[in-house]
């Protein structure tokens, strides 16, 4: 069980519109995957943005770190971000 007290808003990277952002908070996927990903520019703390999508909405494309990386909604789910208020 998590506890938070902080009132921002918080959802999954699968979650974001096209063009919304957020502030990544944590990767809650297997730590080698998580490790892969950070490798990528998925770390805490950095500003990642949804982008195009394919027709089908799977994969997605993300900014993150001056690059863009194609996620599966699966994974993008497991990514959660702050949004600004």
């Amino acid at each position: 069980m998590q506890l938070s007290v902080d009132k921002r808003r918080w959802v999954t990277l699968a979650d974001l519109l096209e063009g919304q952002q957020g502030v990544l908070d944590c990767l809650e996927l297997p730590e080698d995957l998580a490790r892969r990903l950070m490798e990528l520019g998925f770390v805490p703390g950095h500003v990642v943005a949804a982008a195009k999508s394919a027709p089908g909405g799977d994969p997605r494309v993300f900014r993150v770190d001056g690059s863009e990386v194609a996620l599966r909604r699966e994974t993008a789910r497991c990514l959660r971000v702050r949004l600004a208020e």
